[in-house]
């Protein structure tokens, strides 16, 4: 991979072993706890109470502002509690438990949505509940309404799915390429985008193959054109930023978007969930998720309703064979520990990762040795080991002068680092530590 004129990847081991097995949904689920924040931006506030019967499908929280969508019953059956509870990454957020009936009943409300303009179009997407299913939880209807002024030209479809174990969207593209590609082309239809390009790695020859015979049928249909770029295989290719860079050479300037070089940028799952729910009206209530790891008995790909537990989850798939030390909520290089296994199932969780004891220890950190390989590997041509130091002291001026907020978290340097220094981890807490730092110089501005 080139990134800025530099050799910028690395190549961790694929470990998909679960590439060639359907995704196969999981039923029977005694209850559900569904979170009312689930996105980047404010989440809903809660529309039903303690008693109240529900079917799949009904709103379940009202949303508390332009950005937020609608959080949705993904079981039938009766509200036992809505309670405040603190999430896995320490912020707060209401919870509707609902003890399943086992009847799985849809709800009446659900049906088709009309969307006749881009306008009706953007209200169908947030009320689907749809965040952005790659991980990152950024509000669909909000990604595909740029600001007046940002002219987009290219709807680019992220497959390349480049983390290690995490095979959902290779199975989506392979099961269901044609509405792969059916949702992308309406995408760019409502959005008026004249061009659609595909980007997957070439270590998903199945799924590549499979959108390019999908993208060759819509357009003998007249239904438009979708071009399916293979990319050779690196990390970190899927990272948005480095995606719009290999497919059409752009680069998102600094604190900028996509759209600021016409471009918007979304998962391969996302579009063909956008599909499926304008056929059918079903809003965001499933996840698909990959399951894998040293400790899980029978690895595989599965479909799961949102708000369901892990342990339940583990337990439906077929258990485990050796005890969890580690349990991690995406893949191995961005993906996020948890800290319960009665944690529940997100919108935008795509994998669940139970590591065995030898798999889950971490390396003791050493000095750092000035080799440069975390220079190297950055596909953001930042400085991690200077961001490290400068984290660790609490240095704000030297993280805002070495742009810690380009760091999009890939955790290449942490990965090439001799010396184990947990580099992406102090890197994060530096970002924190610059935007506390301007909302405190913000608050002090508008007292004066």
């Amino acid at each position: 991979m080139k990134w800025l004129g530099l050799s910028r990847a690395i190549h961790p081991a694929d470990r998909k072993g679960t590439a060639g097995l359907a995704i196969k949904p999981l039923s029977g689920f005694s209850r559900v706890t569904i979170p009312l924040d689930m996105q980047v931006g404010p989440g809903c506030e809660a529309i039903v109470a303690k008693g109240d019967h529900v079917d799949i499908g009904d709103p379940l929280g009202k949303p508390l502002g332009s950005w937020s969508v609608p959080v949705h019953a993904s079981v039938s059956g009766v509200v036992e509690s809505v309670r405040e509870q603190i999430l896995s990454d320490g912020s707060h957020a209401q919870y509707v438990t609902i003890i399943s009936d086992g009847k799985d009943t849809v709800s009446d409300h659900i049906q088709k949505p009309v969307v006749t303009d881009h306008a009706s179009f953007i209200e169908a997407i947030r009320s689907s509940g749809l965040v952005g299913l790659g991980g990152a939880a950024f509000p669909t209807h909000i990604k595909l309404n740029p600001p007046p002024g940002k002219k987009v030209d290219t709807l680019i479809v992220n497959a390349a799915e480049c983390e290690p174990y995490i095979t959902t969207d290779n199975r989506i593209c392979i099961e269901n390429a044609d509405d792969c590609i059916a949702g992308a082309l309406a995408t760019a239809q409502w959005c008026n985008i004249d061009n659609v390009v595909i980007g997957i790695e070439d270590n998903k020859k199945d799924a590549a193959a499979a959108l390019k015979e999908a993208a060759k049928r819509a357009k003998r249909e007249g239904q438009g054109n979708v071009e399916v770029k293979v990319l050779p295989t690196s990390y970190p290719t899927g990272a948005e930023k480095v995606l719009i860079n290999l497919i059409n050479g752009r680069i998102v300037p600094e604190g900028g978007l996509p759209a600021d070089v016409g471009v918007i940028v979304q998962n391969v799952t996302t579009l063909w969930f956008i599909a499926q729910y304008l056929k059918t009206g079903m809003p965001l209530v499933k996840k698909w998720i990959t399951l894998d790891g040293g400790a899980v008995k029978t690895p595989g790909n599965f479909e799961v309703p949102i708000g369901s537990t892990i342990e339940e989850v583990i337990e439906k798939a077929g258990g485990l064979k050796a005890e969890a030390r580690k349990i991690i909520m995406g893949g191995p290089m961005m993906g996020v520990a948890v800290d319960d296994i009665t944690r529940p199932i997100l919108k935008h969780n795509n994998a669940i990762l139970v590591f065995t004891e030898e798999e889950a220890i971490l390396p003791e950190e050493s000095a750092c040795i000035q080799c440069g390989r975390c220079f190297r590997a950055c596909p953001m041509k930042l400085m991690p080991a200077a961001l490290d130091k400068a984290a660790r002291a609490n240095n704000t001026a030297e993280l805002e002068e070495r742009h810690v907020l380009n760091c999009i978290e890939c955790g290449s340097c942490t990965y090439v680092c001799p010396a184990k220094r947990y580099l992406v981890q102090n890197i994060r807490i530096g970002k924190a530590l610059v935007r506390a730092a301007r909302a405190a110089a913000r608050e002090k501005g508008g007292k004066d």
